[in-house]
């Protein structure tokens, strides 16, 4: 049984990469992942990481973002790619679901806003949303996890 330290390590390591990015820009994040989780984390930066599932069709689109986190036990991807509009949104859950994932929960799409759904195969768990970044302008981030095996 994992200790209450190691299942609040990981998260913050991750929080603590996605939200103080930009302000450690000198230093390696990769390195205090690294040490925080006993190296089972790949901050891919703006690449697709190198063991995201290829089951998983993706809208085409610059990466912003990619890092992966886990191991054998179970994995955690999330992406963030740059689409054309809030359309994008029908676009990525028709690839899904052409690709045999089912939609696990209501899906809200095709809105001024963007949308948002969850999709399920035997193999993995997908929750995507289309939000407008006032940043980048529209883009689609990608939670995938491992399914849990029974």
């Amino acid at each position: 049984m994992k200790s209450s330290v190691t299942r609040l390590t990981v998260p913050l390591a991750i929080g603590l990469a996605v939200l103080a990015g930009p302000a450690l820009a000198g230093c390696s994040i990769q390195n205090l992942v690294h040490n925080a989780t006993g190296g089972k984390v790949d901050l891919g930066g703006k690449a697709i990481p190198k063991d995201f599932p290829s089951e998983i069709p993706l809208a085409k689109g610059e990466v912003l973002y990619g890092l992966s986190v886990g191991d054998s036990n179970g994995k955690i991807w999330n992406l963030t790619i740059k689409v054309h509009g809030a359309s994008s949104f029908d676009d990525i859950a028709t690839q899904l679901t052409d690709a045999g994932f089912k939609s696990d929960a209501a899906v809200q799409g095709s809105s001024a806003d963007g949308g948002t759904g969850v999709f399920a195969s035997d193999k993995f768990g997908v929750i995507v949303a289309v939000t407008k970044d006032g940043k980048n302008g529209w883009v689609a981030n990608y939670t995938v996890t491992t399914a849990k095996r029974k």
